[in-house]
């Protein structure tokens, strides 16, 4: 197995899962929506979350899009509109944006949260090892990378970004 992972860890990344892997999109939420704001397709204008048209999907993505442009504190207020708090996907982006602002021990909590609710959640395991990676935690980081392995998330996102992150020490926004 050590020497399994001595490899994975000097190839190059190979093809990440199709969706996971792709940067969030620009929409009128980042490019024009001020604060706590996301973009409603149907009245084509910027309105608070609870009040916009857009489902618990698409609302995730308007998170992803805010924290990808470096606006983690408008990610957490749609995030705070969403009406299942509990949902590991929240939780999930509640540990991201918690560790994009340096709140490293409240980022841990959500991620062990959204991993609780659902033990299988790799991007959750793979955002909580990329925090462990910048304050150095690197065996608990490969602790995590093997998770995802025995989970099934080989050659996923979550999987092929942690591995990139412990090859580099660089980890990702999005």
């Amino acid at each position: 197995m050590r020497f399994l992972f001595i490899i994975l860890m000097i190839l190059p990344g190979f093809a990440m899962a199709a969706g996971d892997d792709t940067l969030p999109t620009t929409t009128e939420t980042s490019k024009n929506c001020k604060g706590v704001k996301v973009w409603d397709k149907k009245t084509k204008t910027c309105v608070n979350p609870q009040d916009s048209s857009l489902d618990q999907n698409e609302l995730i993505e308007a998170v992803r899009e805010l924290a990808y442009v470096g606006r983690n504190e408008d990610a957490q207020g749609v995030l705070r509109q969403m009406h299942n708090q509990n949902d590991d996907l929240v939780l999930t982006y509640w540990g991201f944006t918690n560790r994009k602002l340096g709140n490293l021990d409240m980022a841990n909590v959500y991620y062990t949260r959204a991993i609780t609710q659902n033990p299988d959640n790799i991007l959750a395991r793979s955002y909580m090892a990329q925090g462990f990676i910048t304050e150095g935690r690197v065996d608990e980081a490969i602790a995590q990378w093997r998770e995802i392995m025995d989970r099934g998330g080989e050659g996923s996102w979550a999987e092929a970004s942690l591995r990139q992150a412990i090859r580099t020490g660089v980890t990702y926004n999005y």
